[in-house]
């Protein structure tokens, strides 16, 4: 039974992975609830509460980018609150298209939220592409913490 709680718990962190790519999957909760099930199972013996506790940092920085990242790379290029949401929006529609769709949506998003603040095609693209930057920087972000969060799990059971 405990190594069906084990696959269960790997099976979380795995799909949490897949939430520093896919907006709107808390990527980094569902690392910290799968190193917490495992730590759980062990007893706290080679994952403890003061790296626990790293992690629960880990976490909360990670949910913290993307807002932040966006705005900073939309703000940057001169875009509005509107792009910013348009951004967001796009990204969420772009889910229904796969990959493609969660690139360029946020773009597309971007460049319409300024079209209704009566921007200019120059200035709409300007603040599509400093939202997309923004959101590419946030990503790679992420990905590093969550990669951080993986690797103390896996170095605190291995070692």
């Amino acid at each position: 039974m405990s190594l069906l709680f084990a696959t269960l718990a790997v099976l979380l962190v795995a799909i949490g992975i897949l939430g520093a790519f896919l907006p709107g999957l808390p990527g980094a909760a569902l690392v910290l609830a799968g190193l917490f099930w495992l730590a759980w199972l062990d007893g706290f013996q080679n994952l403890g509460f003061g790296l626990l506790a790293v992690l629960v940092v880990l976490t909360l920085l990670f949910h913290s980018i993307d807002p932040l990242a966006t705005a900073f790379g939309a703000k940057k290029l001169g875009a509005s609150r509107r792009a910013v949401v348009g951004a967001f929006l796009g990204t969420l529609i772009g889910l229904f298209f796969g990959i493609p769709g969660v690139v360029i949506g946020p773009f597309v998003g971007a460049c319409v939220g300024e079209f209704t603040k009566g921007r200019a095609v120059r200035e709409a693209a300007k603040a599509g592409v400093g939202t997309w930057l923004g959101m590419l920087v946030g990503m790679v972000i992420k990905l590093t913490l969550i990669f951080a969060m993986v690797g103390i799990g896996v170095v605190a059971f291995l070692f």
